[in-house]
C-alpha cells in the first residue's frame, strides 16, 4: 500500500514536471517575447511608430490573457462540481490535455513576418484554457495525497519538481534550437538542430511543438499512477442538480470567512504574479531589447531558483503553515514590480545611466531569481492553504472556485496593464496596477486563518 501511495503521489507530480515547459517556454521566456518582437514589427511594417508597436504588441497579449482568465474562471467552478458529483476528474484531465497538445503544436506556424500572427494567438490562449483547466483538476487531487500537515510539502516538491523541468526543457530549447541574432543557438555555435531554418525563425518556433512532446511523454506516469477513487462521487450529473450543488458551495462561502478572505486576497496577489510571468519576457524584448536568446537565458536562472526556493517553501510550510510563506514570498514580488517600473535603459529609480551601461541587464536578473523564486513559493503555498479550506468530499468543486478567484479579475492586471500602458505611452509604467494588487492581497491576507476552516467545515 505504502509503494502504491508513493507512486500515485510521483505520477501526480508528474504533471507539475510535464505541464511546466508551456509556462516557462511558452507563456514567459521564448514564445512570449517571440510572438511580441514579431508583433511589434508587425505593426510598424503597417505604419506605426517603433513605440506605438510595442505598445500596441502588448496590448493584444495582455487582452487575450483577459478574455482565456475570464473563460477559466467562469467554467472552472461549474467543471470542478460535475466532477466531485460524478467522482471522475482524469477524463477530464484527458480531455484537455489532447485539447493542449493540439493547440501548442500549432504555435510552430507563426511565421517572422507575422502571418497567421492573431489566428495563432487565439491558439496560444486556447492551450492556455486547456493547460490550466487541467491544473485545476489535477490540483483537486492534492488533498487525497496527505494530511494536512503533509500537503504542503507534498505541493512544495511537486512545484519544484515542474520547476526542474521547466529548467530542463528551456535548456535544452536553448542549446540545440534557438537561434541568436546570428541564426546559431549559444550551444557551440550550432545550427538549430533537426535542420530547422534560422532565416525562418524555424529553431524558436519549434518551441510549441517541443513543448507538445514534452508533455505527451511526461504524463505516461500521471496517467499510469494516478486514478479516480471508485468510491467517490455517485451523487446526479444532470445541469440542474450540479447547478444547485455549486450555488449551495457558493452561498456558504460569504460565511466562512477565513475562505472569503483568502479566496479574494490570493485572487489580487496570483492575478499579480500572473502578470509578472506573462509580461516578464515581453518587458525584456520590447524594454530592454533582449534577444529571445538571452531572455531564455535568464529564463534558465529564473527557473532554477524557483526550483530551489519552492522546495525550501515546502518544508517552510511544512514547518511553519503556508500563510508566512506566502506573505514573505509577496513582499519579495511587490520590491520586484518596483523595480520593473522604475527601470529602463537609460535610468535606475530616476538615476540616470551612461549609454550601453549593463547595470539594467544584471538588476533584471536578479529580478528574474526572484520572481522565479518568490513566484514558486506562492503558488506551492496557496495550493496548501487551499487544502486547508477544503471540504473532503468536494475537492474538485473548492479548487474551482480557487480557479475562479485566480480567473474571475483575470482581466484586472492585464486590463489595468493594458490602460496604463496606452494612457503613459510607457510599458514600464503599464506595470503600475501590478504593485497596488500585491498590496491588496497582502491587506486581506491578514483575516485568514493560519490552520484554514476545513475542519470546523467538515464538522458542519
Amino acid at each position: 500500500m505504502a509503494t502504491v501511495s508513493k507512486k500515485r503521489i510521483w505520477g501526480w507530480m508528474a504533471f507539475d514536471w510535464a505541464s511546466q515547459p508551456f509556462y516557462t517556454l511558452g507563456l514567459t521566456f521564448i514564445f512570449g517575447p517571440y510572438f511580441a518582437a514579431v508583433a511589434a514589427e508587425y505593426f510598424m511594417t503597417g505604419g506605426m511608430t517603433e513605440d506605438g508597436a510595442k505598445a500596441q504588441a502588448q496590448t493584444i497579449w495582455s487582452g487575450g490573457q483577459t478574455i482565456a482568465g475570464l473563460f477559466i474562471a467562469f467554467t472552472a467552478p461549474f467543471l470542478g462540481a460535475f466532477a466531485d458529483n460524478s467522482g471522475r476528474k482524469m477524463p477530464w484531465i484527458a480531455f484537455f490535455s489532447i485539447i493542449y497538445l493540439i493547440a501548442t503544436s500549432a504555435l510552430w506556424f507563426l511565421y517572422p513576418d507575422g502571418t497567421n500572427l492573431f489566428l495563432v494567438l487565439i491558439i496560444f490562449y486556447v492551450g492556455f484554457i486547456a493547460a490550466e483547466s487541467a491544473l485545476n483538476f489535477t490540483n483537486a487531487i492534492l488533498p487525497s495525497l496527505g494530511t494536512k500537515d503533509e500537503v504542503g510539502k507534498i505541493s512544495g516538491s511537486g512545484a519544484a519538481f515542474g520547476y526542474w523541468g521547466g529548467v530542463s526543457a528551456l535548456a535544452i530549447m536553448l542549446l540545440l534550437f534557438v537561434e541568436q541574432d546570428n541564426g546559431r543557438t549559444i550551444f557551440v555555435n550550432l545550427e538549430p538542430a533537426l535542420g530547422l531554418d534560422a532565416d525562418q525563425k524555424e529553431g524558436t518556433r519549434f518551441v510549441g511543438p517541443f513543448i507538445a512532446i514534452w508533455f505527451a511523454v511526461f504524463m505516461i506516469p500521471f496517467f499510469l499512477y494516478v486514478r479516480d477513487d471508485p468510491k467517490a462521487g455517485g451523487n446526479p450529473t444532470n445541469i440542474r442538480a450540479v447547478a444547485a450543488d455549486l450555488w449551495a458551495t457558493l452561498k456558504s462561502v460569504k460565511e466562512r470567512k477565513s475562505l472569503l478572505n483568502f479566496l479574494v486576497g490570493s485572487m489580487f496577489y496570483r492575478d499579480a504574479l500572473n502578470a509578472l510571468y506573462a509580461f516578464g519576457g515581453v518587458y525584456a524584448a520590447l524594454v530592454l531589447d533582449w534577444s529571445v536568446t538571452s531572455i531564455g537565458v535568464f529564463g534558465v536562472i529564473a527557473a532554477i531558483a524557483a526550483a530551489i526556493t519552492t522546495w525550501i517553501a515546502g518544508l517552510a510550510d511544512r514547518r511553519f503553515g503556508p500563510k508566512p510563506v506566502i506573505r514573505i514570498a509577496v513582499w519579495c514580488l511587490i520590491l520586484v514590480s518596483i523595480t520593473i517600473v522604475a527601470m529602463s535603459r537609460e535610468q535606475l529609480f530616476w538615476i540616470a545611466l551612461p549609454a550601453g551601461s549593463s547595470v539594467p541587464d544584471t538588476v533584471f536578473f536578479i529580478c528574474g531569481a526572484v520572481i522565479g523564486g518568490a513566484g514558486g513559493a506562492v503558488y506551492s503555498a496557496s495550493r496548501s492553504m487551499m487544502v486547508r479550506h477544503t471540504h473532503p468530499e468536494r475537492p474538485a468543486e473548492a479548487f474551482g472556485l480557487f480557479a475562479l478567484s485566480g480567473k474571475a479579475t483575470a482581466f484586472l492586471a492585464p486590463a489595468g496593464i493594458t490602460f496604463f500602458t496606452w494612457l503613459t505611452g510607457n510599458t514600464q509604467l503599464g506595470f503600475l496596477p501590478v504593485i497596488f494588487l500585491f498590496l491588496l492581497g497582502l491587506v486581506l491576507l491578514r483575516w485568514v486563518k493560519a490552520e484554514g476552516d476545513a475542519d470546523e467545515w467538515a464538522v458542519s
